[in-house]
């Protein structure tokens, strides 16, 4: 599926209330987790020692530490909607995040988001999207949340 391609403020208003989509499934890898622990310093072994995690940890083998699940929405985000006519766009905040369920290594996951809320704040446009982190084949997500963008688009020409 392509990406919803939006303009404007009033391109983007029509999604208002409405599910924008769903990204590609995205397969966590024990790679990916280990060089977000080495970014992050955050070598918790649940994370980095699948012997250990395996043996003593309650999911049966690692796990993606969450903020590397959030850390791959921008990716996911892109796949679901692209912003044209774009001049800069700013993660403003994110409000209510949960993490439902641990996302345990080689699991595939996918961004599922809705329009929850916008306003135009005198050319800055502020997003309000709902998201869901699916993990395939699991009942209960990975997160859930209210992600803030806003969005400042070129001037249209001739005004």
């Amino acid at each position: 599926m392509s990406p919803i391609a939006i303009g404007s403020f009033e391109e983007f208003e029509t999604y208002l209330g409405k599910e924008l989509g769903a990204s590609d499934y995205f397969q966590i890898t024990q790679q990916q987790i280990n060089r977000f622990a080495e970014a992050t310093l955050d070598h918790q072994w649940i994370h980095t020692d699948p012997v250990r995690a395996k043996a003593e940890g309650a999911f049966g083998n690692t796990i993606a530490h969450g903020y590397l699940t959030l850390s791959i929405v921008p990716y996911l985000w892109e796949q679901i909607v692209q912003v044209n006519n774009l001049k800069m766009m700013i993660n403003y905040g994110i409000e209510n995040l949960r993490f439902a369920q641990a996302v345990t290594v080689d699991s595939e996951v996918r961004l599922v988001a809705g329009l929850k809320n916008i306003s135009n704040l005198r050319g800055t446009i502020k997003a309000e999207v709902e998201v869901t982190l699916e993990i395939k084949d699991q009942k209960k997500p990975a997160f859930v949340g209210l992600l803030i963008f806003l969005y400042h688009f070129n001037p249209v020409s001739g005004s």
